[in-house]
């Protein structure tokens, strides 16, 4: 399989090359517009995004190429996320669409679903909060976040997925946007205990006294 050059353009395809593309698809994720994600009979995954408003930057920065553009950014940080394999517009269907191969493991949401004993659970909350930190401190304001966003790999790291509302900065977050950034979790219903909000908002003066908070992965389900 392909994999898209980071300088590649946005690709026009056909209505009939879509629906080759799509035949045997199963989907994954709808809303009252129509499908949003597809998993194609290879495996591989296809993202599609409308244009909620004409008078939008989506008009000059569609939402498929934000997504390809943040994942060549998070990557370059040392943060799993899904390889792209081409950035699509489907004029037929008034779409963009990202294809992607997906990464491997469970999102934390699915774990949580299937059942976690105590330590497991209370193992994979120190990560994540870990992981957040290093996400905070290495400039990324990840607007989606939450435990169905966060993939646990089968080589115990924590990867990222829907990253195309994600911001990435030069810089380490400051308190105000590390507070912002957690007001979703916060909001959500036996996710906002799964990270320690008091040590992400202040790591970086926790940081600075030595603390060692570098993301060392997530745990395996015993």
């Amino acid at each position: 399989m392909k994999v898209m050059n980071e300088d590649s353009a946005l690709k026009i395809i056909e209505q009939q090359d879509y629906l080759a593309m799509r035949a045997g698809a199963s989907v994954i994720e709808a809303d009252g517009f129509g499908e949003k994600v597809l998993r194609l009979a290879d495996g591989t995954m296809l993202k599609l995004f409308r244009r909620k408003r004409w008078l939008s930057s989506a008009a000059w920065y569609p939402y498929a190429q934000r997504f390809a553009d943040n994942a060549a950014a998070l990557r370059k940080r040392d943060v799993p996320v899904p390889e792209i394999i081409d950035v699509l517009r489907i004029p037929s269907i008034a779409r963009d669409a990202v294809h992607y191969q997906p990464l491997p493991g469970k999102t934390l949401r699915e774990m949580c679903r299937e059942g976690l004993d105590p330590d497991t659970e209370q193992e994979l909350k120190t990560a994540f909060t870990r992981f957040v930190i290093r996400l905070h401190e290495s400039g990324v304001y990840f607007r989606s976040l939450h435990l169905g966003n966060v993939v646990c790999m089968p080589d115990r790291r924590f990867g990222l997925i829907d990253i195309a509302d994600a911001r990435i900065g030069s810089s380490r977050l400051g308190k105000h946007q590390r507070v912002r950034n957690l007001r979703r979790l916060q909001g959500i219903a036996g996710e906002s205990e799964w990270v320690d909000f008091f040590m992400v908002i202040n790591a970086r003066g926790v940081v600075e006294q030595g603390h060692d908070f570098h993301d060392r992965g997530c745990v395996e389900k015993s």
